[in-house]
């Protein structure tokens, strides 16, 4: 008799989608990240959701904001590897600028509303960088280890 045929478990989970780089298109995409996440069992308002909201919502506004392109979209593409306890969050644009790694040293003033988005990257995320893609454009992406992948999930109330 042949042994029996065993499945190996599924450890990687992703979610893809493409967004109006738009403000509207920008919450979406933060919304919709953050459900994911609780549907991947990193519950909403846990470190780890947090931390991967705030990097996705940065992400997102910088593509809208600096990487537009008229009649373009944006892509959101989660991976969650379980085994690793790491989600990676890559935010595609056709836009060909790319952004520049952050220098500590050049921390913006005090008195200006923007330029802080990949300093809150830097800080939250474990890594980021920028890549090319197949196509015009670049993707940004970021990694953030989300603590024990098999912890027991809360129970909410």
């Amino acid at each position: 008799m042949p042994a029996p045929w065993t499945q190996e478990a599924v450890t990687v989970s992703v979610f893809a989608q493409r967004f109006s780089a738009t403000r509207r298109g920008a919450r979406l995409a933060r919304r919709l990240a953050t459900h994911r996440l609780d549907l991947w069992h990193l519950p909403y308002g846990s470190p780890a959701s947090d931390a991967v909201t705030l990097v996705v919502a940065e992400l997102v506004a910088n593509s809208v904001l600096h990487g537009h392109v008229p009649g373009r979209d944006f892509e959101l593409r989660l991976t969650y590897d379980r085994s690793r306890g790491l989600v990676r969050v890559e935010v595609s644009d056709t836009h060909p600028g790319r952004p520049e790694p952050v220098a500590s040293a050049a921390q913006p003033s005090t008195d200006t509303d923007g330029g802080r988005g990949l300093l809150l990257v830097e800080a939250v995320a474990d890594r980021w960088g920028v890549a090319g893609r197949s196509g015009p454009g670049k993707t940004v992406w970021a990694e953030c280890a989300v603590g024990a992948p098999d912890a027991p999930r809360p129970v909410r109330p």
